[in-house]
C-alpha cells in the first residue's frame, strides 16, 4: 500500500522543487526524520532555503501503533513513586507520528494556486444560508449550465462580491462555498500581491490566474479585495492603476474562456474600484449583516457543537437574545470566554475535562463588546430604576418605547404600525432626565450610544455631517441601539436663528433630520433626547415620525421626592431623630438633584462637625436646607407650563 505525503510551500513555490530531482533529495531527507500533521520542515537545497510544512499523509504504515503508548504509560507508571500521579492516556488526544519510505509518493503544492479543497473539512457556515444558496446558483450557472444558457442568449453571472462588517463570515462563506462545490479553488489575499518591485505584482496576478485558467472549472476568491482595487480616482500611485488595470483585463479574458467563477470580499464596499463592480465583472453583490435573534443561536450551536457543555436549546437562545449586534467573530470570542471559565473551574475542582455551563458562556457576553460598539460604547452606568424616585409614567413609556418593539414584534405588525423612533425628555434642570438615560442603559440591555450635542460639531467643513452619517451607520449595524442625545437643542436648534444661510449647525440637522426618517429606514434604532430649553429645538425634529412622545419631566411631588429621601438614607446612615415627612414638607419646589444635593451638605457637615460620625443627625439637615435653596423659579415652571399649552406638547 503506498503512502501519499502532501506538503505546502509555505512560501512561493521555487522552479527547482518542480524536478524529481528535488522529490529524490526530499524522500532521503523524510526517510530519516519523523513527523505528523502539521509539521515545519526547513533545510537548504544547494544553498537554497526552503520551508515545507505537512497538510495531510495518507495510507501511511509506519504509524505508531496505539498500543505502544499504553505501554509506555505503564512503564513509567512503574519508575514513579506516587502511584496515583500518572494519568491516564486520552487515545482521542494521541499524536500519530509518521516516517517516509521508498513507496511515499510527495507531492508539493504552491500556497496561491494549490487546491485547498483537498485539506480542508466541510466547513459549516451559521445564519448565512441565504447567502450561501444565493451564490451557489449562481456558480452553479457558470460553471455547470453555461453552454446550455449561451445557446439562448444568456450571459450566465461570472462572479460576486460579498460585503458586510468585519466579523460576519465573508471568509468563512467562501471557503466553505468553495468545499462543498468540489471545484479547484484559488485564495488570494489582496496585500499579497503587492511588490516593490516593477511589474510583480501585475505577474503575481497573471500568474495565479492562469493556474485557475488551467484547472478550470476553478473559483478564485479574492479577500480584502479593497487592497488590491482601491478608487483609481483618489489615487495617485501608478502601480495600483497598472494593477487595477490588469486584473480587470483579466476577469474580461476569462470570463469567455474556460469557467472561472470570482468571489470578492471586502468590508469597504464603497473604496472599491467602480469598474469593478459592474455587470460583467462582479455582477451580484450580496451582504453579510449582522445576524437576528435566531440566527445568532444557530452560530452559537455550531460554535459548541465540539465542545462538552450542558446547554439546552433554550439556553442558547437565551443567550442568543441577549447578545444584540454581535456578529460571528464575537460570538466565537463569547464561547472562548466561556469556555476558559470553565477550564478555569475544572482546573480549581481538579476535573480533567472542562464542561461549559450557562453561566459560563453569560460570563463571556460580559467581557465581549460587539465589534460595532468598539469605537463608541461607554461605560453602562451603575444606575436601575429603583435608583430612581419616582417618575413611573416616564418609566412605562419609556419601558413601551424601548421593550415592546423587542418582546412584541408581531403584535405591532397585526395592527399595522411601526414602534415609535424616538422620545423626547424635557423639564427643569435637576430633574432626573440624564440619570433615567443612564437607568434606560442599563436595565434595557441594548447597546447604548450617548451623545452630548456639541460633540459632534467639527471646525472642518462637512466634518460634522460626516460625524451624524458615521453615527447612524453604527447604530444600525449594533442594532437593537439607542441614541441617546444630551443638551440636544444644542445639536437641533431652530433653523435660521443664527442669522447665516450656510450656518453648520443647520446643515447638521438636515443630516440628523435625514438619518431619523430619510429613504434609509432607521430598523432598530431609538431615539432618545433631553433638554430643558424645549423652545429652541427646530420644530421639523418634534413631528410625528421622529420625536414621537415628548414627555415633560417635571418637579417632583412630595411622594417623589420621599422617595428619593429613602434611596439616599440606604447609602448614608441616618439617626433617629431624621423625620423623612418633615424633610419633605421643608424641600417643596426642589428639584430631585436639589434633594439629592441636601443629603450631600448634611453628611459633609457631618464630618465637619466630628470625622469619626457614623449617623447624620436633624440639625446637619437644618444646616444643609439653608446652604441648599431651589433654583428653579416659579416663573421658569409657568414657562414650561404655557409652551405645553402652546405648542401642542403634552406628556404622554
Amino acid at each position: 500500500m503506498s503512502t501519499q505525503l502532501f506538503l505546502l510551500c509555505n512560501r512561493e513555490k521555487k522552479e527547482f522543487m518542480k524536478t524529481g530531482e528535488f522529490t529524490e533529495f526530499l524522500s532521503v531527507l523524510m526517510s530519516s526524520r519523523y513527523f505528523s500533521n502539521g509539521s515545519d520542515l526547513k533545510f537548504s537545497y544547494y544553498g537554497q532555503p526552503c520551508e515545507l510544512c505537512v497538510r495531510r499523509i495518507q495510507s501511511a504504515e509506519s504509524c505508531i501503533e496505539e498500543k505502544s503508548i499504553d505501554c509506555l504509560a505503564r512503564e513509567v507508571k512503574d519508575l514513579t513513586i506516587e502511584p496515583s500521579s500518572l494519568l491516564q492516556p486520552d487515545s482521542a488526544k494521541v499524536c500519530h507520528f509518521y516516517s517516509a519510505n521508498a513507496s511515499t509518493h510527495i507531492s508539493i503544492e504552491d500556497p496561491h494556486t494549490s487546491d485547498k479543497t483537498n485539506f480542508r473539512k466541510t466547513i459549516n457556515v451559521g445564519g448565512l444560508e441565504k447567502q450561501r444558496c444565493v451564490i451557489n446558483e449562481m456558480i452553479d450557472l457558470h460553471l455547470h449550465k453555461s453552454e446550455a444558457m449561451n445557446i439562448h442568449g444568456l450571459n450566465t453571472p461570472r462572479g460576486v462580491l460579498i460585503y458586510g462588517p468585519s466579523g460576519t463570515g465573508k471568509t468563512l462563506l467562501a471557503k466553505s462555498i468553495s468545499t462543498q462545490s468540489g471545484v479547484h479553488f484559488v485564495e488570494i489575499q489582496g496585500a499579497e500581491i503587492w511588490s516593490r518591485f516593477y511589474g510583480e505584482s501585475e505577474s503575481r496576478l497573471t500568474k495565479i490566474f492562469r493556474e485557475a485558467k488551467e484547472k478550470a472549472p476553478a473559483i478564485v476568491f479574492i479577500d480584502e479585495i479593497d487592497a488590491l482595487c482601491p478608487k483609481r480616482s483618489s489615487s495617485n500611485n501608478e502601480v495600483e492603476k497598472r494593477v487595477i488595470a490588469s486584473l480587470l483585463t483579466i476577469m474580461d479574458e476569462l470570463g469567455s474562456q474556460p469557467p472561472v467563477f470570482f468571489i470578492a470580499a471586502t468590508n469597504k464596499r464603497d473604496l472599491l474600484d467602480p469598474a469593478l463592480r459592474r455587470p460583467g465583472r462582479l455582477d451580484r453583490e450580496v451582504e453579510t449583516g449582522v445576524p437576528s435573534a435566531p440566527e445568532r443561536a444557530l452560530i452559537l450551536s455550531q460554535l459548541i457543537d465540539s465542545t462538552t457543555h450542558m446547554l439546552t436549546k433554550d439556553l442558547i437562545q437565551t443567550i442568543a437574545d441577549k447578545a444584540h449586534g454581535f456578529v460571528g467573530a464575537d460570538l466565537a470570542a463569547v464561547c472562548k470566554e466561556g469556555f476558559f471559565s470553565a477550564g478555569i473551574r475544572a482546573l480549581k475542582r481538579q476535573q480533567n475535562s472542562p464542561c461549559m455551563i450557562y453561566e459560563d458562556l453569560l460570563h463571556g457576553l460580559n467581557c465581549v463588546q460587539p465589534s460595532a460598539m468598539r469605537e463608541v460604547a461607554i461605560e453602562v452606568p451603575d444606575v436601575s430604576w429603583s435608583d430612581i424616585g419616582g417618575q413611573g409614567d416616564l418609566k412605562q413609556k419609556l419601558r413601551q418605547a424601548i421593550e415592546w418593539p423587542l418582546k412584541h414584534p408581531e403584535a405591532f405588525l397585526r395592527l399595522g404600525i411601526r414602534p415609535p423612533r424616538g422620545l423626547l425628555m424635557y423639564g427643569p434642570p435637576g430633574c432626573s432626565k440624564t440619570m433615567i438615560a443612564k437607568a434606560l442603559a442599563r436595565e434595557s440591555g441594548i447597546n447604548f450610544i450617548a451623545i452630548k450635542g456639541p460633540e459632534l460639531f467639527s471646525k472642518w467643513v462637512g466634518e460634522s455631517e460626516r460625524a451624524v452619517r458615521e453615527l447612524f451607520r453604527k447604530a444600525r449595524s449594533a442594532a437593537p441601539a439607542i441614541i441617546f442625545f444630551d443638551e440636544i437643542d444644542a445639536l437641533a436648534g431652530e433653523r435660521g436663528s443664527s442669522g447665516g444661510g450656510g450656518d453648520v449647525s443647520d446643515r447638521v440637522l438636515a443630516q440628523l433630520l435625514t438619518e431619523i426618517d430619510g429613504v434609509e429606514a432607521l430598523k432598530d434604532v431609538t431615539i432618545v433626547a433631553a433638554t430643558n430649553r424645549p423652545d429652541r429645538i427646530d420644530k421639523a425634529l418634534l413631528r410625528p415620525g421622529r420625536l414621537d412622545r415628548i414627555v415633560y419631566v417635571s418637579l417632583p411631588d412630595e411622594a417623589t421626592r420621599k422617595q428619593i429621601f429613602l434611596i439616599r438614607f440606604k447609602k448614608t446612615p441616618t439617626a433617629d431623630d431624621v423625620n423623612v415627612e418633615s424633610l419633605v414638607e421643608r424641600t417643596a419646589g426642589y428639584s430631585g438633584a436639589e434633594v439629592a444635593a441636601v443629603c450631600q451638605e448634611a453628611a459633609l457637615h457631618a464630618l465637619q462637625e466630628d470625622m469619626s460620625l457614623c449617623e447624620v443627625h436633624e440639625r446637619h439637615f437644618d444646616m444643609a436646607l439653608d446652604l441648599v435653596k431651589p433654583r428653579i423659579t416659579q416663573k421658569l415652571i409657568s414657562f414650561y407650563d404655557a409652551y405645553a399649552q402652546s405648542s401642542g406638547l403634552h406628556a404622554i
